[in-house]
């Protein structure tokens, strides 16, 4: 077995659209697909397993053991079908994010997903006042179609290697067919914090995009519960590391 996509709940999906928030430099992405799940109330569809993730277990609020897995969770909003992709973990190694984007590809192939978006973070040598978000991706119509005071395009020589699954999906996702695009909110780049208002940008953004009508006057508290959840898993995990050592004098990214 490499990844095994389990149906957990039947649900015929028209078009959608893909937004991944795994974890990475302060947990960015996952803090914001987070918040939007709940929000959303969205239903969970898929799991993935696999022995190409992490060889540990994480201990609930039930005091029981559970395996890392990744989901799928399902939202039908306004005109859009909207699949999240989120988790505590992303596959262990090179070859097992290769795997893993592919086997999801082909997946969203088969649902004819209209368009992909990554989300991330991208780390500072300081924690930013205003944080911008950066927007890159594999197709310049889509990538123009994001617009707004503190969404930045101007990617190259900026924006190091966008590493992992949020990296590697909308690079492998162009072979087919898919157009892709990647979000990536400015945080401190230190293993232990939580890019909030990274996430915070992001949120608006695709609250505004997908009319997802979140309540924003609660995005504080409730993202305050989520950044709690999320620290206690990755106590039990550890920290999220970069392949490289992190310089203070670069901007750099790892999905």
């Amino acid at each position: 077995m490499v990844f095994t996509l389990i149906e957990v709940k039947k649900k015929k999906l028209t078009n959608p659209i893909l937004i991944e928030g795994l974890p990475g430099i302060g947990n960015v992405g996952k803090i914001a697909a987070d918040f939007m799940i709940d929000s959303l109330n969205a239903q969970k569809i898929i799991e993935i397993h696999s022995y190409n993730f992490p060889h540990a277990v994480l201990i609930d609020e039930d005091n029981l053991v559970q395996l890392p897995v990744i989901e799928i969770y399902y939202k039908h909003v306004g005109k859009h079908d909207l699949i999240f992709l989120i988790g505590d973990i992303q596959p262990i190694d090179e070859e097992s994010s290769y795997e893993f984007c592919e086997v999801l590809l082909k997946f969203l192939k088969s649902v004819k997903c209209k368009e992909i978006i990554t989300l991330g973070g991208i780390g500072l040598h300081q924690i930013p006042n205003s944080p911008k978000v950066f927007v890159t991706g594999n197709d310049k119509k889509a990538i123009s179609s994001f617009n707004g005071k503190n969404i930045s395009k101007e990617t190259y020589n900026v924006v190091g290697p966008i590493v992992g699954v949020t990296g590697l999906l909308i690079g492998l996702s162009i072979r087919w067919g898919i157009p892709g695009v990647a979000l990536l909110g400015e945080t401190y780049g230190h293993p232990q914090y939580l890019g909030i208002k990274g996430a915070r940008e992001i949120i608006m953004i695709l609250n505004k995009r997908y009319g997802m009508n979140l309540q924003l006057k609660e995005l504080n508290s409730e993202i305050s519960n989520i950044e709690k959840e999320i620290s206690s898993k990755l106590k039990q995990l550890g920290p999220v590391k970069s392949p490289k050592k992190w310089s203070p004098s670069e901007t750099s990214y790892i999905g």
